[in-house]
């Protein structure tokens, strides 16, 4: 028995006990969490200061060093998070839908949880409890392999929160860390067949892509985001320039943050000197076609073909001037992950066309990539932005952490 099997046969032993839980019991723990969370602030804030400094002996970019970053500010956020989810409905036990057959029999198709589900993520030690509280309150037990260069913080949180979940009554098991950082580890969490139910990475391309390609264990694809913003030829041209910047600069760490703009020529040199000037209060580099370069000058880099096709998670933007609506539309097919894509129009038809043709998760008109988001969307802390088709789909929250079941109850009914 390897590494990873060991520690699904601890969350195997105690998974019944949670997946039938009462939500009152699973809110206790939420709470519970929480008020550990809040109560070992300076605790948490020491460990992500070795991870942080680590991270500058490494030379991690700034972006990078801020996702990584927790202040008292953000553990509230964190805490705050898992209260939230007390206050959402429990989509263990709720009727999806039922009949009763001609033959007399009743069936119920009801929402039961997964199972062990398995996290594998990377420097963002606020994943390591928005996916354990998640898994929590939807009766998963979960096994969470977050990156080596959060591990201290990674370490204390799942140790406050294994506290908290055995005070509430629980088996500290249901929430557990891989603390071993080998690479053969993550391995033996994708071909964990038997033990892991389905796992879910959350990263970037390249941690998303060795996941999808080394799995055996189902796999959930989510987040990677090259997501675009296209300034149409009606568009209100001060909107526009709110939303890119909002898109880029807000937080440019994340993947709902914007990557790419495309602009119609006829509003480019207008548009294009506006955005400019906004953009430079951040200091970002600007990477562009030969006409994006002809009308803002040398200080845009000529872009190349990675450069479109690239997240840059970072203050760095790619700019096309394209001739319509038409040429907007195939260069985000071409380069799109399937994240979000947001127009900026004044034309209904455009919006509606848009929408109707950009094959994404979330296709927004007329506001900021960066409202796709668990919370935003009303659903409370999210698991990740699904970019695939099957079971789930955009930000994944509790329901999206379950499966069904048919119940079926005769009188003596045989085939």
């Amino acid at each position: 028995m390897n590494y990873i099997e060991r520690l699904a046969t601890n969350a195997k032993a105690c998974k019944a006990d949670l997946a039938n839980a009462s939500s009152s019991q699973k809110n206790d723990a939420l709470l519970e969490i929480a008020h550990v969370l809040r109560r070992c602030k300076q605790r948490i804030m020491e460990q992500n200061e070795l991870d942080l400094e680590n991270a500058r002996l490494r030379k991690m970019s700034p972006s990078m060093q801020d996702r990584l970053a927790l202040d008292e500010k953000r553990i509230d956020s964190i805490a705050n998070a898992c209260e939230k989810l007390t206050m959402l409905d429990d989509p263990v036990g709720q009727i999806e839908s039922g009949s009763v057959r001609p033959n007399g029999m009743r069936i119920t198709k009801v929402r039961v949880p997964m199972g062990i589900i398995g996290i594998i993520y990377e420097a963002r030690p606020n994943v390591t409890v928005d996916a354990a509280a998640l898994c929590l309150k939807s009766g998963n037990a979960v096994i969470l392999r977050g990156g080596k260069e959060a591990f201290n913080s990674n370490k204390i949180l799942v140790d406050l929160m294994r506290q908290a979940v055995e005070t509430a009554g629980f088996s500290p098991d249901i929430i557990q860390l891989v603390e071993d950082t080998d690479r053969q580890i993550a391995v033996e969490m994708m071909q964990a067949n038997g033990y892991i139910d389905v796992l879910i990475p959350r990263g970037g391309a390249q941690l998303i892509n060795a996941v999808v390609q080394s799995a055996t264990v189902p796999v959930i694809e989510t987040g990677t985001g090259n997501c675009h913003v296209y300034v149409d030829s009606s568009a209100d041209l001060k909107m526009a320039v709110d939303i890119v910047d909002n898109g880029k600069t807000q937080r440019p760490s994340v993947c709902n943050a914007v990557e790419s703009c495309l602009v119609h020529k006829s509003v480019a040199e207008e548009f294009l000197i506006m955005l400019k000037e906004r953009l430079d209060e951040h200091n970002v580099e600007i990477r562009g076609c030969n006409l994006t370069r002809v009308i803002l000058g040398d200080s845009v880099v000529p872009a190349d073909e990675d450069d479109y096709a690239t997240e840059f998670l970072d203050y760095i933007i790619s700019i096309k001037v394209v001739d319509g609506f038409n040429e907007a539309i195939e260069h985000i097919q071409k380069y799109s992950t399937g994240h979000s894509e947001c127009i900026v129009t004044e034309s209904l038809y455009a919006a509606e066309e848009f929408q109707k043709q950009i094959d994404s998760a979330a296709v927004y008109v007329n506001c900021s990539t960066r409202f796709t988001d668990g919370e935003e969307f009303g659903l409370g802390a999210e698991i990740g932005i699904s970019t695939q088709k099957l079971h789930a789909r955009g930000p994944m929250g509790l329901k999206e952490l379950t499966t069904t079941k048919y119940l079926i109850n005769g009188t003596g009914q045989i085939r």
